[in-house]
């Protein structure tokens, strides 16, 4: 945990790469202290059209899925450090946004298969 689920407008890749973009999303859900390195997990997904307002602009919209538990001080503390990240990639005329979002611990099944088992 987390699973960082990065949206964003597909025109921004002549801007910065998408492996910089899952970087930046990493090192900022690394850098709230609340993970171990191996467990976040990061993955992008580009939209060719968006419409925002009255007209079509750039967005990178980052959700943040986490095991329910954390206190409101964490949630805050992680959207910021991501934000952050983010804010240092070379984007300009863009809107990025960041949410926490609880997992239900009850409902949350998880099996790693692998050949080795």
């Amino acid at each position: 945990m987390p699973h960082c689920i990065i949206e964003y407008s597909s025109n921004i890749e002549s801007i910065v790469d998408v492996p910089a973009l899952l970087k930046s999303v990493y090192q900022g859900a690394l850098a709230s202290s609340l993970f171990a390195p191996e467990d976040i997990k990061c993955r992008a997904i580009p939209y060719m059209h968006s419409y925002i307002g009255e007209s079509s602009s750039d967005f990178i919209h980052v959700v943040l899925k986490i095991l329910q538990g954390r206190n409101e001080q964490q949630k805050a503390d992680l959207s910021v450090h991501v934000l952050k990240a983010l804010k240092a990639l070379p984007f300009t005329d863009i809107s990025i946004t960041v949410e926490v979002v609880d997992i239900e611990v009850s409902s949350y099944q998880k099996e790693v298969r692998s050949e080795s088992c």
